[in-house]
């Protein structure tokens, strides 16, 4: 399999030392002044990332953009989404011992190894320094096959789907709360703000934002059990209770308390209508009543299709196909079958 992740698992993977470094092989790192990393693996550090910023940055070693604007904010964001201690996240130097790497159990091939290296590293709750590294300029003699943007977007993608909480979760709530906050208060009447009124059109539209940030909420449970599945994202303590409070029978009762409810709206604005001899109705009161009968519809039957899938994903599976018993092993299995005849 082939790319830049791949080549630097399969290497690591050979290695037979205690400690690995691994950097890019352009002559913009000194490789012959390895020991600030040795001596921090050796102190017992799982991790050792180099600072190009603080070490020092060659003038033409680092493009303006992305020593200025791409690796201080995807190293910022490394921060804040992880809590991950280093200032330098995507620096290629960086030393491990060979232990930390078998813990990382790293999975992906590409660009976004680095960054899975570091995130995992964090998560498991290694032990993370950082040591002075200078940059210098690409000794090669063609242009580097690096794109910036295309580069960088694949890291931020990455860390973005790496931490629900963060592309899903948090924006799922602040949409739910909006739209609550807002529906309660326009089912009762329209409200003025000085020369502003809002009223229907802006109820039907807090109701969206509370479907939207539902589903989102759930993607949140949905790709996390997914990528721990995958052995993307470590398993944490939350992780084995989850189904034991999350199950189907729950989701499904949860989901068809919400249907009901809704349900009962909808039989109510029809016995309204029933009385109006199904004719014209006053808009303003039949919609308050008709809209949050449609959003409690619309949330239980995404609740029960919900319940299902997660469901689906908690089934116990094995992941690897077993393979057969070589030749010896069979033989001494025999043999041992026959001894407690």
């Amino acid at each position: 399999m082939r790319g830049y992740g791949a080549a630097l698992y399969a290497a690591s993977l050979a290695a037979r030392g205690k400690y690995i470094i691994m950097g890019d092989s352009d002559d913009s790192y000194d490789f012959s002044d390895l020991d600030p990393f040795l001596k921090k693996l050796r102190e017992g550090y799982d991790l050792v990332m180099g600072n190009r910023f603080k070490g020092g940055i060659k003038p033409g070693a680092m493009p303006w953009k992305n020593r200025y604007i791409g690796n201080p904010i995807l190293s910022t964001i490394g921060k804040v989404m992880f809590r991950c201690p280093a200032n330098d996240f995507h620096c290629g130097l960086r030393g491990y011992s060979k232990d930390a790497f078998t813990r990382m159990d790293l999975r992906t091939t590409g660009m976004e190894f680095a960054s899975e290296m570091v995130i995992k590293a964090t998560l498991t709750r290694m032990r993370i320094a950082e040591v002075p590294t200078t940059l210098s300029p690409d000794g090669r003699s063609r242009p580097p096959h690096l794109r910036p943007y295309r580069d960088g977007w694949r890291h931020l993608r990455f860390m973005l789907l790496f931490s629900p909480n963060w592309l899903f979760l948090f924006p799922g709530i602040s949409l739910m709360f909006l739209g609550t906050i807002g529906s309660l208060l326009l089912m009762q009447s329209s409200i003025h703000l000085r020369h502003v009124e809002l009223g229907l059109d802006t109820l039907i539209y807090f109701a969206f934002m509370i479907i939207v940030g539902f589903q989102s909420v759930l993607f949140t449970a949905l790709s996390r059990v997914y990528a721990i599945q995958e052995r993307l994202y470590p398993a944490g303590r939350a992780y084995r209770y989850v189904f034991r409070y999350i199950d189907l029978e729950r989701g499904l009762i949860a989901g068809l308390l919400l249907f009901t409810g809704g349900m009962a709206s909808t039989i109510y604005a029809l016995v309204i209508w029933h009385r109006a001899g199904f004719g014209r109705l006053n808009i303003e009161h039949i919609a308050r009543i008709v809209i949050p009968s449609g959003l409690a519809i619309t949330l239980g039957i995404e609740t029960i299709l919900f319940s299902f899938f997660f469901s689906t994903l908690g089934i116990n599976i094995r992941h690897h196909r077993a393979e057969p018993p070589t030749e010896y092993e069979a033989n001494s299995f025999d043999k041992r079958f026959s001894e407690t005849k």
